[in-house]
């Protein structure tokens, strides 16, 4: 059935949250799972080929994660302002902020592409490889970066389709392509003995793979907003808008992706043992994945509450927007309490399903991950925050609160902890700056909250509720 402006503002404004918000996550939720299995499944065959390999997919992930968050930024950015234009009937700046986002992204990936590729030894050096790791990283990184405008442009696909409502078509690219990335792998790994050049390949042709069924999906159907390059109007301040609402997501993805070089390359200095020193690189990348496998469950539920998130808030129907926030940090504490109790019990088989001929890999990432999920309900409301700041424009707050986690407090503690504490310093960073983000995270909603509850709901044209005699 076609999604029409008054089918769309009474999903948004009227359905009932539990039913609304988990309709638009699970989509969401299973495109954001199937990305975290063949992340962790480059992780799991490269880590069968040796502890160096292991770490080169760690040390190049930071730089996958610097192109993601490029991505989000443009995506996020551009979905807030589309969801926002939609809600007060603005067709035609939502069709500009569709066509910007896009072309933006895949021209923004070519010189990323070009740059990198160019300097790569001194690029994978530079995010943390060590002598034993610089040929690993050199040949995983090499595909990578040829895939970064396809990478780009998918991920800025998923977050319009998602902004109108349409996580299910956003869904069918993603999961194609990460199901495809899955069985490749050990295909190209191991079957054409191509190394841990395989695994690189498998996913630049499962990131081409999910671009072109996205492309199909966003000019092909009628309910969409197609990408057409006549409206591709850039204005300076329209880009203001997008990197206002869009900074967050670079914020929280670019700050974190810096984290993780300086824990790379504190790691290189932890233990004059190369051997300890490659165990710990290994073991921290391992860890990473995991935990963003099961933290990838709720960000998937929070972009499900985003596009009511920021519609309500573009409509004037404040308190939605505070119940739905509610609502979602109670359901997303709860899952995270659940999968975070069998996590722990699992610590060590988790970590040794990866690199099980490695003790210190094992020692290391055990508790490590242990450290980790203590911390793991906070991420919760954390989260939602995140996500209802950037929803509704509050682009200050939202990316103070998406750095902090993975930024302004782990980049310090990860300086500081192992300077006194070695390997364990390393261990206890995140956990640390888990507690201190969430503290922030309270403060700062607390006040949004507190003004949203005293601001006056508004009536919207296409809810037959404000016009009920």
């Amino acid at each position: 059935m076609k999604m029409t402006a008054e089918n769309r503002a009474q999903l948004m404004l009227n359905e009932p949250l539990h039913k609304v918000i988990p309709g638009l996550a699970v989509p969401t939720i299973i495109s954001m799972l199937v990305t975290a299995i063949y992340n962790m499944a480059d992780t799991y065959f490269v880590s069968q080929i040796s502890t160096e390999a292991s770490g080169a997919v760690g040390v190049v992930f930071s730089a996958m994660s610097i192109i993601q968050a490029l991505a989000f930024m443009i995506g996020m950015g551009s979905g807030t302002n589309l969801s926002i234009a939609l809600g007060a009937g603005r067709d035609e700046d939502a069709k500009t902020f569709v066509s910007m986002a896009f072309f933006t992204a895949f021209v923004s990936g070519l010189v990323l592409m070009a740059v990198c590729n160019l300097n790569l030894e001194r690029l994978v050096r530079f995010l943390g490889a060590t002598d034993e790791i610089t040929p690993h990283a050199m040949a995983y990184a090499s595909y990578i970066f040829f895939a970064a405008p396809f990478m780009m442009s998918s991920f800025v696909m998923n977050n319009l389709l998602r902004f109108q409502g349409m996580a299910g078509y956003a869904m069918v690219g993603i999961t194609t392509g990460g199901i495809l990335n899955i069985i490749l792998d050990p295909i190209l790994i191991f079957a054409l003995n191509l190394g841990t050049a395989g695994a690189a390949i498998a996913t630049a042709i499962s990131q081409l793979i999910s671009f072109l069924i996205l492309l199909f999906m966003c000019n092909t159907k009628k309910e969409i907003i197609p990408i057409r390059l006549r409206n591709f109007r850039p204005t300076r301040q329209k880009y203001g808008r997008i990197l206002y609402n869009g900074l967050p997501s670079l914020g929280r993805q670019g700050i974190a992706s810096v984290a993780t070089i300086i824990l790379n390359r504190v790691a290189g200095g932890i233990s004059t043992d190369p051997a300890t020193v490659n165990a710990a690189i290994a073991a921290m990348s391992i860890v990473s994945r995991f935990v963003m496998f099961i933290n990838s469950a709720v960000i998937g539920f929070g972009q499900g509450f985003q596009p009511v998130c920021s519609f309500c808030y573009g409509a004037g129907k404040y308190r939605r927007v505070r119940e739905a926030y509610f609502y979602c940090g109670k359901v997303a504490t709860v899952i995270l309490l659940v999968l975070g109790s069998i996590a722990m019990l699992l610590s060590e088989p988790i970590i040794r399903l990866f690199r099980a001929e490695d003790l210190q890999v094992v020692s290391i990432g055990t508790t490590a991950l242990r450290l980790q999920l203590l911390t793991l309900p906070l991420w919760g409301f954390y989260v939602m925050s995140n996500m209802a700041t950037q929803s509704m424009g509050y682009g200050l707050s939202s990316t103070i609160i998406s750095s902090a986690r993975q930024g302004i407090f782990l980049i310090p503690t990860v300086l500081i902890l192992p300077h006194f504490f070695g390997i364990l310093g390393l261990q206890l960073a995140q956990p640390v700056a888990d507690v201190l983000a969430f503290i922030l995270a309270v403060i700062l909603m607390r006040g949004i909250m507190k003004k949203l509850s005293q601001m006056p709901d508004k009536p919207h044209p296409l809810d037959p509720k404000d016009h009920e005699v």
